[in-house]
């Protein structure tokens, strides 16, 4: 592969081999420019001026100069193109291939989202003759190659020095390129170049990331440690000499605070012993002598501060009186023998200044009555234990400012009282002479409706409500209808199976005479088979008894008795097909064996069945 110099030093005796004639030398520098080649006419001078041409062109070269192509202004594209050198894409001669431009009318060629640190750029829809000489003869001119990397498929990829490279390379994009002269179709393709992404770029570009994070970290620590305040000195080790001198430094003012570090410091190292406590003992002296001078500065500070607080109070009882004659003036100005002369609009505005004023006021008012609470809440034990004189006077003093503050108090209550009363004499005389508004209308016919509306509905929930008390009275009715019949229907069950039974006992009682058997062994007999024909006599299948079995069974379980929805539910598990009424009607066939009992008033009246089969043949 040669080096971009190579390329650079045949670019001049490219010139000669050209066969198209320059007929038009504005359409040759175009496309020249927009390669990034200066144009050059066949004797070698230039065919525009300096001033068209792109900046960072060198005419001795041929090429750009390496210059950043993110730049506005100096990419092969420019960020913001300038009417007067709008970027036209003209046929591009080289030695081997010819580079036809698209149609203007169609939309550019689309490119993927460009990777960080991209110096890679895929091609594709090279012609199938394509080789990689021409290929570099192409995209060389964009910039020096590090690689090329070609396909079998009619694409490869190029990998530039420098990433601005890439920009110029993504130019070509949407070309036709023609190999010679030739019109086949392996001669002939559409490229297309896109950015690539590839593990070299990613790798140097991290590197360069890390590169520029370090070097940040750097400057970030040096910056800080520029602000970072200076250590403090370091101190000195006990000695006679220093000893001396921290005694000198310790009796001045301004040295105090440095020299008492450092009395701190030695102390706290261990360099008290009895060689040096007459010394660390005079030092300390010293030290103490200085609390009488900081006990008189802050009796000074506070004085200064009593003062400033004092002050402070009188501008601010000023500043109140001054408030209060304002006020005065305005409760002056709304009384009626002066109200009534003013317009509405200055009526409004001596209004809204008055509540202006009066909330001012109170709320000056309400700080200095803070003050005031502060000052006595800040009289500590010692002043109340004083002299009875003194204790005395105090005491008048506070009940002095008690008193006039309760009547500054009250003359402002009593103006705000004044001000509320006026007021209330407006709003009435406002109100009498007020006529009814349209809006008040509409609000009357509206609460109006809402009222009629109401009434309606309460009709209709009265009207509902007399109907769901004759619906329930009704179903009351029913209710007692079906417990009756039921009552009946069992009733005449039970003369049914007591005539059956009768039946067959006559029955058998004729068969026993017939056969001449003994009275009381034939009476024994009969009362058996009478017994054995009123259990077992109704069942008419193995089913029936299985059945029999397992009702006993569950119903004596449960003592207090099954209603038939509970028994069936139960029943079911064992048999699918058995219905609620089966099971109904076996029991009922077995009145010695189960017997139906209702419990419950009303709504809550229930069947339960119970087993009475124990209870028969006790009684038998």
């Amino acid at each position: 592969m040669a080096s971009a110099a190579d390329g650079i030093d045949s670019l001049g005796t490219e010139q000669s081999h050209i066969n198209v004639s320059v007929a038009d030398p504005g359409a040759w520098a175009t496309a020249m420019n927009n390669l990034g080649i200066v144009p050059m006419g066949l004797t070698g001078q230039q065919l525009v001026s300096d001033s068209i041409c792109i900046q960072g062109f060198d005419p001795n070269l041929g090429i750009l100069t390496p210059i950043n192509p993110m730049m506005a202004g100096i990419t092969l594209v420019p960020s913001h193109p300038v009417a007067e050198l709008p970027v036209i894409k003209e046929i591009i001669h080289c030695k081997s291939c010819t580079l036809f431009p698209q149609n203007p009318n169609l939309p550019p060629p689309s490119t993927r989202e460009r990777p960080p640190g991209c110096k890679t750029v895929f091609v594709g829809g090279l012609p199938e003759n394509a080789t990689e000489e021409i290929v570099k003869e192409v995209f060389d001119q964009c910039g020096e190659i590090v690689a090329i990397r070609k396909s079998k498929k009619n694409f490869c990829h190029i990998r530039y020095i420098e990433e601005f490279m890439v920009d110029k390379a993504l130019y070509l994009s949407g070309y036709r390129m023609r190999i010679g002269s030739s019109t086949d179709k392996k001669d002939s393709g559409r490229i297309h170049v896109d950015f690539a992404q590839a593990r070299d770029d990613l790798y140097e570009w991290e590197c360069k990331q890390r590169l520029l994070a370090r070097e940040e970290r750097h400057r970030r620590k040096i910056h800080e440690e520029r602000l970072r305040p200076p250590s403090p000195p370091p101190i000195m080790h006990y000695s006679e000499h220093e000893a001396a001198l921290l005694a000198e430094k310790l009796k001045e003012d301004n040295k105090f605070s440095e020299a008492s570090a450092v009395l701190f410091t030695w102390v706290d190292r261990g360099e008290v012993n009895r060689r040096t406590a007459n010394h660390f003992y005079s030092m300390i002296q010293s030290a103490n002598s200085h609390v009488r001078r900081l006990m008189n500065e802050k009796a000074q500070h506070e004085e200064e501060m009593e003062l400033a607080k004092e002050h402070f109070k009188n501008s601010l009882l000023a500043i109140l009186t001054q408030f209060e004659q304002i006020t005065a003036v305005f409760t002056a100005a709304t009384r009626q023998k002066a109200w009534d002369h003013f317009s509405k609009a200055q009526r409004k505005n001596i209004d809204i200044w008055r509540k202006q004023c009066e909330e001012l006021r109170n709320a000056h008012s309400e700080e200095i009555m803070g003050i005031r609470r502060e000052e006595e809440m800040e009289m500590s034990d010692e002043d109340l234990e004083e002299n009875p004189c003194k204790k005395i006077r105090m005491e008048d003093t506070v009940l002095s400012a008690q008193s006039c503050a309760l009547r500054e108090e009250n003359d402002s209550l009593r103006w705000q009282l004044d001000a509320y009363r006026n007021e209330v004499e407006l709003l009435k005389k406002e109100q009498g002479k007020a006529y009814r508004t349209e809006e008040d209308h509409t609000q009357e016919q509206q609460l109006h409706f809402l009222q009629h509306t109401m009434q309606n509905m309460q009709q209709q929930l009265l009207r509902l409500q007399e109907e769901l008390k004759g619906k329930e009275l009704e179903l009351e009715q029913a209710r007692d209808e079906q417990r009756y019949l039921e009552g009946e229907v069992l009733s005449l069950r039970e003369k049914l199976l007591n005539a059956m039974e009768s039946v067959d006992l006559m029955n058998h009682n004729s068969e026993g005479l017939e056969k001449g058997v003994n009275g009381t062994a034939a009476l024994f007999h009969h009362r058996e088979k009478n017994n054995e024909s009123v259990i077992w006599g109704p069942l008419r299948s193995e089913k029936e008894a299985l059945l029999l079995g397992i009702i006993s069974t569950f119903l004596h379980v449960h003592p207090f008795g099954a209603n038939i929805e509970y028994l069936w539910s139960y029943i079911q598990r064992l048999d699918t097909k058995i219905s609620a009424s089966e099971l109904e009607r076996l029991m009922v066939r077995l009145p010695n064996m189960f017997k139906q009992e209702f419990s419950g008033v009303g709504a809550t009246l229930e069947k339960r069945w119970k087993f009475c089969g124990f209870e028969a043949l006790k009684s038998a």
